[in-house]
């Protein structure tokens, strides 16, 4: 007996799981488009989990802000402020009395 007679035969294994064309044209069309619309499903899927992911972790946040005050200096005076021209103040300034 040879030292080759107990191996495996790989090639006849490896062409059982080997990916092949079908001959036939329609086929091959429309074994593409199943392949393509599974492309597209697993695409909307994965971007539907994306979307409720992210609203999710937006939920969270504002529902953990939702009893929180905003802690304020109160030597802090909040105002809306308006640059002025020094000319405009001094014509408009206040004669002395």
């Amino acid at each position: 007996m040879t030292a080759f007679a107990h191996r495996f035969d790989f090639h006849q294994f490896r062409a059982a799981f080997s990916p092949r064309k079908p001959r036939s044209t329609w086929l091959r069309v429309l074994l593409g488009l199943i392949g393509i619309a599974v492309l597209v499903a697993l695409v909307a899927v994965s971007v539907v989990v994306g979307v409720a992911m992210i609203s999710a972790g937006l939920l969270v946040r504002l529902w953990k802000k939702r009893d929180k005050r905003v802690a304020r200096d109160p030597r802090v005076v909040d105002g809306e402020y308006r640059v002025v021209d020094s000319r405009v103040v001094d014509s408009r300034a206040l004669p002395s009395a």
